[in-house]
C-alpha cells in the first residue's frame, strides 16, 4: 500500500471532491468583464515567486522536515531548493508547491527546471497542478523521472496550456524508498523552476485506455471511469516525454448517449441496453484508444445464501441481518476509490471504481472465534481484474492500526491476506476465504476489511460463517 499512495497521486491526490455545477441563470452579456490572472511563470528563482508556499504531504507520511533552501548546491544565483530523501522505513519526501495568487499559464507550453542528485536516482511523481483551489482538475503527472548527479535542465510538458486562465498549482513531487535496498538516503536539488514558452514541444500524440482499443460487458446502472490518460510530446532533444493528465484537460465523447454517457471528468454512466464507444480528444487531437461498452441490460443479483442466520456473522447481505453496521467510505489518504451503493434487481450491492485501497470499517468488532470463513461474491466486467482482500483483526483495543511505511499491521492487529482472481468477466463469483494465518488464532475482534487494487468490482453477500 506505501507505494500505491504515491497515486497519491492520486494522494493525496488522489481523495479529491469535484463539483458540476448546472446553472439556469441567464447566460452573461457581452459587456461582463471576467478577472484576468497574471501571466507569471516563476516558480522558485532564487526565492519563491510572490504568494507562493510549501505544503507537505504529511497526512500521507511526508516528512514536513526534508526540504529547505540552501546556498552552497545551486545551479545559478544564490539558493536552491534541496529534498533530502530518507532510506526505507523512514517515510517519503511529497510536497505541493501553490500560490495565494492565481496564474494565467496559457501562454507557456511546459514546466521546466534544473535538477540533480547526491546519487544518481528516478524520482517516483512530479508535476504540477495540485490545487485545493481548483480540486486537482488540471493536475499533471510525470513517473520516474531520472535524475543525474549533474545539473541539467529537464521539461515536464503542458497537455493544453488553454486550460490553465486561474492555476495555483505549481509544483510537486513525491519520492521515496519503496523496499529494503530501493534508492533512499539522498539529496535532490532544484533551481530556476519556471513555465516557459519553448516553442519545441510538438507532435501532441493523447491516450485514453494507454492507448489500447479496450472492450467491456456492462449492465445498467453501472458506473466506470475513463482510465490511462496520458498526452505524448516531441521534444527538443527528438525524443518523446508522457505524461498523466486529469481528465480535465480532455473532450470525452459517447457514441450512443442511450446506452452511456461519460462526464467532463471521464465518469462513465451505463444508462441503457446496447452497445457505446467512448472516446475523446485534447486539444482538438483525437485520442488513441477507445472502450466498446456492450451494456446487456439489468444487472442479475448474486447468487442467495443458503446457511442459516445462526451460521454467519453478516457485514453486507439482504439475506441476513447484519452483525454490525460497517463504514464503505472511510476516506483513507491517497486512496482514489468510488464507492456507491447500486441495484441487482433490488438486492443491494457495493459498487468500486478506481479503487488502489480502501476499506469496509465495522463500527463494532465482530467476535469471529467460531467462524471458520469469509464469504464474499464478486461481479467484474474488465478481464484480467483481481484484487486483494485483507481480513483485519484489530486487537483488544479495537483500533485499526497500519505501519505508513510498509503498510503491514500494526501494534496489536493481525490480518489474512487474499488475493482474489479466476474471476469470469460478466457473472457472479462466490469465494470462501478461511481464516488462516495470522488471525487463525486472533479473530475475535475483527474490525476491518482492506480491499485493495482491482480497480473496478462489485461486492455482495459479505459475511463470516462457519460450515
Amino acid at each position: 500500500m506505501r507505494k500505491d499512495r504515491y497515486t497519491i497521486l492520486g494522494s493525496i491526490l488522489l481523495g479529491c471532491l469535484f463539483i458540476i455545477m448546472v446553472s439556469c441563470e441567464r447566460e452573461p452579456t457581452e459587456n461582463v468583464e471576467f478577472a484576468e490572472f497574471p501571466p507569471n511563470g516563476d516558480v522558485f528563482i532564487d526565492a519563491f515567486s510572490a504568494g507562493l508556499d510549501f505544503f507537505p504531504f504529511v497526512d500521507a507520511g511526508a516528512d514536513p522536515m526534508a526540504f529547505s533552501v540552501v546556498t552552497d548546491e545551486v545551479f545559478s544565483g544564490e539558493t536552491a531548493m534541496r529534498f533530502d530523501v530518507p532510506a526505507f522505513g523512514n517515510g517519503f519526501v511529497g510536497a505541493t508547491f501553490n500560490t495565494t495568487a492565481a496564474r494565467n499559464l496559457t501562454g507557456f507550453d511546459a514546466l521546466t527546471f534544473y535538477a540533480r542528485a547526491s546519487q544518481a536516482a528516478s524520482i517516483d511523481a512530479i508535476g504540477f497542478g495540485i490545487s485545493g483551489e481548483t480540486n486537482n482538475r488540471f493536475q499533471v503527472t510525470l513517473n520516474g523521472l531520472g535524475v543525474s548527479t549533474r545539473w541539467e535542465k529537464y521539461v515536464i510538458p503542458i497537455p493544453d496550456a488553454s486550460k490553465l486562465i486561474g492555476e495555483t498549482g505549481l509544483f510537486w513531487l513525491a519520492e521515496g524508498a519503496s523496499f529494503e535496498g530501493d534508492e533512499g538516503g539522498y539529496s535532490l536539488f532544484f533551481d530556476e523552476v519556471r513555465f516557459e514558452r519553448l516553442g519545441t514541444v510538438a507532435q501532441p500524440m493523447p491516450a485514453i485506455f494507454d492507448g489500447q482499443e479496450v472492450t467491456e460487458q456492462t449492465f445498467t446502472g453501472s458506473n466506470l471511469t475513463v482510465t490511462g490518460l496520458t498526452q505524448t510530446f516531441n521534444l527538443a532533444s527528438g525524443d518523446n516525454l508522457t505524461v498523466t493528465a486529469a481528465p480535465a484537460y480532455f473532450d470525452f465523447f459517447s457514441s450512443d448517449l442511450g446506452v452511456a454517457i461519460v462526464s467532463e471528468l471521464g465518469e462513465i454512466s451505463v444508462v441503457g441496453e446496447g452497445t457505446a464507444q467512448i472516446s475523446a480528444q485534447l486539444a482538438g487531437v483525437a485520442a488513441t484508444g477507445s472502450l466498446e461498452l456492450v451494456s446487456g441490460g439489468g444487472l442479475l443479483p448474486a447468487p442467495t445464501p443458503t446457511l442459516p442466520q445462526a451460521n454467519v456473522s453478516s457485514i453486507f447481505s439482504d439475506a441476513y441481518t447484519n452483525a454490525t453496521e460497517s463504514n464503505f467510505t472511510p476516506g483513507f489518504g491517497g486512496s482514489t476509490t468510488e464507492t456507491t451503493m447500486t441495484s441487482a434487481n433490488g438486492d443491494a450491492v457495493l459498487s468500486y471504481a478506481n479503487n488502489n485501497f480502501t476499506g469496509i470499517l465495522f463500527e463494532n468488532t465482530v467476535d469471529g472465534s467460531d467462524r471458520t470463513f469469509l464469504h464474499v461474491d464478486v461481479f467484474v466486467q474488465d478481464p484480467g481484474a483481481q484484487f486483494e482482500i485483507q481480513i483485519r483483526d484489530v486487537g483488544a483495543n479495537q483500533m485499526l492500526e497500519t505501519d505508513v511505511n510498509t503498510g503491514l499491521p500494526s501494534g496489536d492487529d493481525r490480518d489474512f491476506r487474499f488475493t482474489v482472481n479466476g474471476l469470469t468477466v460478466g457473472q457472479w463469483t462466490s469465494f470462501d476465504i478461511p481464516l488462516n494465518g495470522d488471525i487463525a488464532n486472533q479473530k475475535n475482534n475483527l474490525g476491518a476489511l482492506i480491499l485493495v487494487g482491482g480497480p473496478n468490482f462489485l461486492l455482495d453477500n459479505i459475511y463470516f460463517f462457519t460450515e
